[in-house]
């Protein structure tokens, strides 16, 4: 399938230009959708600012997945709610499909000391046989090749070439065909670095935390963290109701570490991500317009996954291929009518997008509400729903 073009509203990323259809008709059946907000570029990087008090910070996740709280959104009526995952049936309609992201996170990250005895960190990125490459830390103190043993001995590894920024080529001492069933066995959730565990570390119970209950097809460097909130009981309540399900695959790629570095967000080059999206989520995506239901993304993942192949009609086609689709502030969206999402950090690629389906001065008001109401922030923390 054709990725895209290049859309008029910035000159980054794939996925193309559209239009949103106010009041536009499918069939016999007529849907309401809100306008994208405006917005005028150049789109500067400082605009997605927010002052977050440390303790805001999620380092653990609630349990049950399900009593975490939900802040709810009302775009047309700016109205908002405060309820609990659980609560999301009330927010949900028969009729409306739930789009899941069912990448499945590799634990390929790896603790272990360095040729000095100091301590050293890896997070493996890719592999090929025992070939691959990954960010070590520290950095500085390594050299090509030293000797690195990692997980009380269970994994071992040479360095190679340095790649810079913090990565290495890696050679695993171990037969190619079992170098992956190797770091699967040994590894650690690759969690992000303001998740502090002090040495306190529950390696068995991150895993399995850190992954969706519905996490099917491995591939990912770091969670599609919106889906972790979602319980199997509670899917099933939804699908009692008679909400549809359908999945999507993005497998989250070491992008979602990089900071902008640019001070004009259009100069951001996104990198990429490899997608799939099935026949059958096309299918189920094209029903949903023809009985005038809603396409709930479930995460920044899933909707870029179903902006990068959206067609004129607000279906999807489908396909495989490599996404760099950067939604912000004056991108069009032509498929996604709700946003179930995290709280992001600020300036981040994913703060950009929910701005961009929101209106940023409207995300903003709410991230400080959110503050102000002991909402818990990021990849472990509460969910919010823009309808």
């Amino acid at each position: 399938m054709p990725v895209g073009t290049v859309g008029a509203n910035g000159p980054m990323g794939f996925g193309g230009a559209g239009e949103c259809f106010p009041g536009g008709r499918t069939s016999n059946h007529t849907y309401r959708t809100v306008p994208t907000p405006g917005y005028e570029p150049p789109v500067r990087v400082d605009e997605f600012t927010y002052e977050l008090p440390p303790e805001r910070i999620a380092t653990t996740p609630a349990e049950p997945r399900d009593s975490a709280r939900l802040f709810v959104h009302d775009r047309a009526a700016d109205q908002s709610h405060h309820r609990h995952v659980r609560d999301l049936p009330q927010f949900l309609r028969p009729g409306d499909l739930l789009v899941l992201n069912d990448t499945q996170v590799r634990p390929w990250r790896l603790r272990g000391v360095r040729p000095s005895g100091g301590s050293a960190e890896c997070l493996v990125l890719r592999l090929e046989g025992n070939q691959g490459e990954g960010y070590v830390k520290p950095s500085k103190k390594l050299r090509p090749g030293d000797e690195l043993v990692m997980e009380a001995g269970a994994v071992r590894l040479r360095l190679g070439q340095a790649l810079g920024g913090g990565r290495w080529q890696l050679h695993f001492h171990a037969a190619p065909e079992q170098a992956a069933a190797l770091l699967d066995r040994h590894g650690r959730a690759p969690l992000p670095p303001y998740i502090a565990r002090d040495g306190q570390e529950d390696v068995l119970r991150d895993r399995q935390r850190y992954q969706t209950v519905f996490a099917r097809v491995p591939g990912a460097v770091a969670a599609p963290t919106a889906g972790l909130h979602f319980t199997p009981g509670l899917l099933a309540a939804l699908q009692a109701q008679g909400v549809e399900l359908a999945y999507v695959t993005l497998h989250v790629g070491e992008g979602t570490f990089a900071p902008l570095r640019t001070e004009v967000v259009e100069e951001h080059q996104m990198h990429a991500e490899q997608y799939e999206l099935p026949m059958a989520t096309a299918a189920a995506v094209a029903a949903t317009r023809e009985r005038g239901g809603r396409v709930v993304a479930v995460g920044t993942t899933s909707c870029r996954t179903l902006e990068t192949c959206a067609q004129d009609d607000r279906t999807v086609a489908p396909g495989r291929g490599a996404s760099q689709l950067f939604l912000y502030p004056g991108r069009p969206f032509r498929v996604v009518d709700a946003l179930w999402t995290n709280f992001h950090l600020p300036q981040s690629t994913l703060l950009m997008l929910v701005a961009a389906f929101a209106g940023t001065e409207r995300v903003l008001r709410l991230y400080r509400e959110a503050i102000a109401l002991g909402y818990r922030f990021y990849s472990f923390g509460d969910a919010m729903l823009l309808v």
